[in-house]
């Protein structure tokens, strides 16, 4: 009688790795491929620059794509006078300033330059200011007509961090290096102003 080996030796890796399988269900790319809003306008923008993207194979139409889909967390309005600020280089006084996003006016700018803006909303004040200097406002389907290639465009967006909410993420606030705002009920003597504000209180920063 011939005896047969273990099964163990004959397929050396079954006992390894028998039974090991990974769970797929929780498996998904967080990432937005279409607007969760249901704004017929923005529906069909995207329509657009999703045939431009395709077609013409231009990154620009991919970024206009990809922030049109964003959140309004990810789309932070943006200044006029940063806006002006970015656009007073020479080399780009004479292009179209692109914005995925909302304008909005900035009383601190006392001379408004002329500029051809494309943005999703520009607010009434910052309209009025932008239409007095000799500027224009295009849509962004004007645009697509204008530039369809996205030659003589420039693309900004406002600071994703400027944010209140942001100033409170980061290490405790107290913490010796922390910058972090604290979530203060009330300004005053007893309200967060022990340990690490006073000397008598551990140290002060």
């Amino acid at each position: 009688m011939i005896r047969r080996p273990p099964r163990s030796t004959l397929f050396p890796y079954t006992t390894l790795f028998r039974s090991i399988d990974i769970s797929h269900k929780h498996d998904r790319k967080v990432r937005r491929k279409a607007p969760k809003s249901q704004d017929i306008y923005l529906r069909l923008l995207v329509k657009l620059y999703r045939f431009l993207a395709r077609r013409t194979k231009r990154k620009f139409h991919r970024i206009i794509l990809k922030r049109l889909f964003m959140s309004r967390i990810h789309r932070p309005p943006l200044s006029l006078s940063r806006l002006s600020r970015f656009m007073s280089h020479k080399t780009q006084s004479e292009k179209i300033a692109v914005v995925v996003g909302t304008i909005t006016n900035d009383t601190r700018l006392l001379k408004m330059r002329k500029l051809t803006i494309c943005a999703l909303r520009v607010t009434e004040q910052a309209r009025a200011r932008i239409l007095k200097a000799g500027g224009e406002i295009i849509t962004f389907d004007q645009l697509a007509i204008r530039a369809p290639r996205g030659k003589n465009t420039v693309i900004f967006q406002g600071k994703r961090k400027a944010r209140e909410a942001c100033k409170h993420f980061g290490p405790a606030p107290g913490v010796p290096g922390s910058h972090t705002k604290p979530y203060v009920r009330s300004k005053g003597r007893k309200f967060e102003k022990a340990r690490g504000r006073r000397h008598s209180r551990g140290y002060k920063r």
